[in-house]
């Protein structure tokens, strides 16, 4: 049973995801709302009016990061801050993103409609272009925030349609005029506490039957383009042991990075999520192929160790002049296989969240009647940005079948409106 005071509206909160997933929907009942879109432009603007309609200021800074602020009544705190992001996958779920800010905006609605004060303001932000989809990489909006990234990197950040990430803000009107963060904090709007909650895009929690789940880090991400130059030819008429196949050293590849994360199962991960050859048909030998890399693992150890055995890899003797037998067994000449070019592109180190927010939505969540698990996030979010310039944690509920970044992407009321209350109670807490 829920011990704290005041109580969230779980049919409104259900209600209120429903309303923002119309916009961008998809026929397979997921939301298309890429990253400064109009399809993002309008969930933006449905977002600034519901805010609105509860006497806050919106605030949007030159990364277009978008503030909803309530004001608290000691003007020297800092705000106690709830979000996450409103753009999405270009076939992606109702409810990755869209839930923390909804749960943010839901908290508003309870502190207006019983009028409560807190000490702290508490504030709802959506960052910009967490997903990465088209300007990537991912979480641009916080990563400038917190002075990952340069102010001008962000803006200039080509999108995979050939825009840019900062005339695609100009475009649909969320260009905002206040600072955005610097490597050394000039000018960046504060925060004293933030709360991001989740829908876990795992299995977790749902195979545990655990309703809340409290996030203690996030482990560590590595992101690599490949490229691989052979050399095209006839399929039937160039013979094995003359060919230098670019799809077989990709192959070669991503068997490696398979058995890299296997050997540090089960918190080691490896994925290639995409592979695309050049000019190929069915019957050539493929001269080129590109493909992505994607390492995790909690331990930064560990995840360098995974690194560096996969650029081991490419520079071993896998590639290069390669030994074949022929079905009799004879021994035929060596053919070749061509080296793999892997070029790092991004790395976000594990996280450990700051244990009094931890604890904080721990407590909220007990509070709510729930016994939450620890747990560690697989994905990347905004709060890893954040957590570098501010006490940070995250909160999660579950998804079905640890679906997500795929438009049946599902989750219950219940779950729903248990980490809304959750979050509220440790914002209570937070904000005094």
């Amino acid at each position: 049973m829920n011990s704290s005071r005041y109580a969230v509206d779980g049919e409104r909160l259900w209600n209120t995801l429903a309303a923002l997933a119309e916009i961008g929907a998809t026929p397979a009942g997921g939301v298309a709302r890429v990253a400064l879109t109009d399809e993002d432009r309008a969930g933006r603007d449905r977002f600034v009016s519901w805010v609105q309609e509860l006497g806050c200021s919106v605030h949007i800074d030159q990364m277009g990061n978008l503030f909803a602020r309530r004001e608290g009544t000691d003007p020297g705190r800092a705000p106690v801050v709830i979000g996450s992001h409103l753009d999405s996958q270009p076939t992606g779920g109702r409810y990755d993103g869209a839930y923390g800010v909804m749960v943010g905006l839901e908290v508003l609605r309870v502190l207006h409609d019983h009028g409560i004060g807190t000490a702290a303001p508490v504030e709802v932000v959506s960052w910009t272009n967490e997903e990465g989809a088209r300007f990537p990489p991912a979480m641009i909006g916080s990563g400038v925030y917190a002075g990952a990234f340069g102010l001008d990197e962000g803006l200039e950040a080509p999108g995979v349609d050939g825009t840019t990430l900062g005339a695609e803000l100009a475009r649909i009107g969320y260009a905002g005029d206040e600072p955005c963060g610097a490597p050394d904090g000039a000018g960046r709007r504060p925060i004293g506490h933030y709360i991001e909650p989740h829908i876990e895009q795992g299995p977790i929690l749902e195979a545990a039957g655990v309703t809340l789940g409290t996030v203690t880090g996030v482990q560590g991400i590595r992101w690599y383009d490949v490229s691989i130059e052979g050399q095209s030819a006839h399929a039937g008429s160039t013979p094995m042991e003359h060919r230098s196949d670019a799809m077989v050293a990709a192959a070669r590849l991503v068997c490696e990075a398979d058995e890299i994360a296997a050997r540090r199962a089960p918190q080691g991960r490896a994925t290639v999520g995409t592979l695309a050859t050049g000019t190929g048909s069915r019957n050539t030998v493929a001269g080129s192929v590109e493909l992505t890399i994607d390492l995790r693992h909690p331990d930064a150890a560990e995840l360098e160790a995974m690194h560096d055995e996969l650029l081991a890899c490419a520079d071993g003797p896998t590639f290069g002049r390669q030994p074949s037998a022929a079905s009799s067994g004879v021994r035929q000449p060596s053919r070749s296989l061509p080296r793999p070019q892997i070029s790092p592109i991004w790395y976000s180190p594990p996280i450990v969240f700051d244990p009094a927010v931890v604890n904080a939505v721990r407590d909220g969540a007990i509070a709510a009647g729930f016994e939450p698990m620890d747990i560690t996030s697989g994905a990347g979010h905004d709060a890893c940005y954040v957590s570098q310039v501010a006490p940070t944690g995250m909160l999660f509920i579950p998804c079905a079948d640890g679906l997500s970044h795929n438009e049946a992407e599902s989750i219950l009321p219940e779950h729903a409106t248990a980490g809304a209350q959750a979050t509220l109670n440790a914002v209570l807490s937070l904000a005094g």
